[in-house]
């Protein structure tokens, strides 16, 4: 028998055949090859168990090896791998999981279509918000409006939405009509001059762009309720009580993108429930299956599914797996198992202890500017200089010493240049969390001493 690859070997192989997400060369110095998974733990060739961070890709809510779910999809393998859900043909799957889906989104939204995952979804809701002003006898309202640091996919129009620079540089000229707004960010938002709040002013943002864009153009308003990928921005309590009357005033559709925020992440089932309102569309992805399989799906309010459901002209929009019978098991699983574990509860309260974690251990640093989040998604920013709230400049490294830095302390993680993000499973113990934020913390020491 041949002896198993170790790590490097590995790599080398994969740098022959493989291109990757987000694939630049110089990364493959820091590549990793997974080869098991339990529990909160990944295990590379080499046989190095690494705490999973980040849960992957937020993704990964309810643990690697749940065998109540891994069943779910073989049996329904063994009944239905696949059908197509075209032209009105379904399966048990899918309709059971609408239907759960009805039962735990947001009281307004009881309609849903399925994807293979959350940029599909942002495209998704961007036709489907066009579909809606076209039956509605306003064709003009097309543009999008989102914000900087949000992140809503890289497929073309999703990555026109997305707010990260970073994203747009090879790809470029975007797609007309998508216009961004500053983030709600508490650390950075500068302090308003009107004496109103920073959540109001922040959300005012909104009102402005629509105005400058003109009303009768916008069609809807896209936003995490934290935003991830940016850097896990928690907004204020006001801001989205504003945001969504400014969406009513102003007849442009208020889309939630809880790709990342749904199915507990935050201590809630889905993440605006935190601030009270309700969205016309939301998008998700990701935790519905808990990573296991490629899923994601949009909510549709009732007054937009009656839209669709009464417009002489079809919805001409589909994916080949929308409604897959496999991947919506998998959905039905991961629903029982967060139900039947209470894993939203457990986010609640595992998140207030992670936050205080990482306060008691890291806010005394001298660069360590700001420590934040919500339920089980928290990040920690480093500055160089606290006062001013600056960053190193690019060409110091910070993202890439860091992860290295964590990578050596058995944390497994990810960076937005200057700020670690944090999302463990939620089924992750406290014991774990502990070890966790002390590889951060050393991670930290290493790179910027004490």
């Amino acid at each position: 028998m041949n002896a198993p690859l170790s790590n490097s070997a590995f790599i080398k192989k994969d740098q022959e055949h493989m291109i990757h997400p987000l694939h630049h060369n110089p990364s493959h110095a820091s590549g990793m090859v997974w080869v098991r998974a339990e529990g909160s733990h990944l295990i590379d060739a080499d046989g190095n168990r690494f705490i999973d961070g980040l849960s992957c890709l937020w993704n990964v809510s309810c643990g690697h090896g749940r065998q109540t779910i891994i069943d779910a999809v073989s049996r329904q393998m063994r009944d239905l791998a696949y059908c197509s859900s075209y032209n009105g043909s379904s399966n048990p799957p899918a309709i059971e999981l609408a239907e759960r889906l009805a039962d735990i989104c947001y009281p307004q939204i009881n309609n849903f279509y399925f994807t293979s995952g959350g940029g599909e979804s942002t495209d998704s809701n961007f036709k489907l918000a066009r579909y809606y002003w076209k039956a509605k006898g306003k064709p003009e309202k097309t543009k999008v409006i989102s914000r900087i640091l949000g992140y809503h996919g890289v497929t073309f129009a999703a990555m026109c939405a997305t707010g990260i620079s970073s994203y747009w540089g090879s790809f470029e000229p975007r797609i007309p009509g998508f216009s961004h707004i500053p983030a709600p960010d508490p650390y950075h938002y500068p302090a308003p001059q009107d004496g109103s709040s920073l959540g109001i002013a922040a959300a005012n943002e909104l009102e402005k762009e629509i105005l400058a864009q003109g009303a009768e153009t916008v069609a809807m308003f896209i936003a995490e309720p934290v935003q991830g990928a940016g850097g896990v921005i928690v907004p204020p309590d006001d801001y989205f009580p504003r945001i969504r009357e400014i969406c009513d005033k102003y007849e442009v559709l208020f889309v939630a993108d809880e790709v990342i925020t749904g199915f507990g992440r935050t201590g809630k089932m889905f993440a605006l429930e935190h601030y009270g309102v309700q969205p016309d569309l939301v998008q998700f992805a990701k935790s519905i299956t808990s990573g296991y399989l490629p899923l994601g799906g949009i909510g549709i309010s009732d007054e937009v599914a009656e839209t669709i459901r009464n417009s002489a002209t079809p919805w001409m929009h589909a994916y080949t797996y929308s409604g897959h019978p496999t991947t919506c098991a998998a959905g039905l699983a991961t629903l029982d198992y967060i139900e039947s574990e209470g894993l939203v509860d457990q986010a609640a309260s595992k998140g207030v202890y992670l936050l205080e974690k990482l306060h008691a251990e890291l806010d005394a640093h001298p660069h360590v500017g700001n420590v934040r989040g919500k339920g089980m998604m928290c990040a920690v920013e480093l500055v160089e200089d606290k006062a001013s709230k600056s960053w190193y400049p690019p060409e110091w490294g910070v993202g890439a010493k860091m992860t290295s830095a964590m990578i050596d302390n058995r944390v497994f993680t990810r960076m937005r240049s200057e700020v670690i993000c944090i999302a463990p499973p939620l089924t992750t113990d406290e014991a774990t969390l502990d070890e966790l934020v002390a590889g951060i913390r050393n991670a930290i020491v290493t790179v910027f001493g004490e």
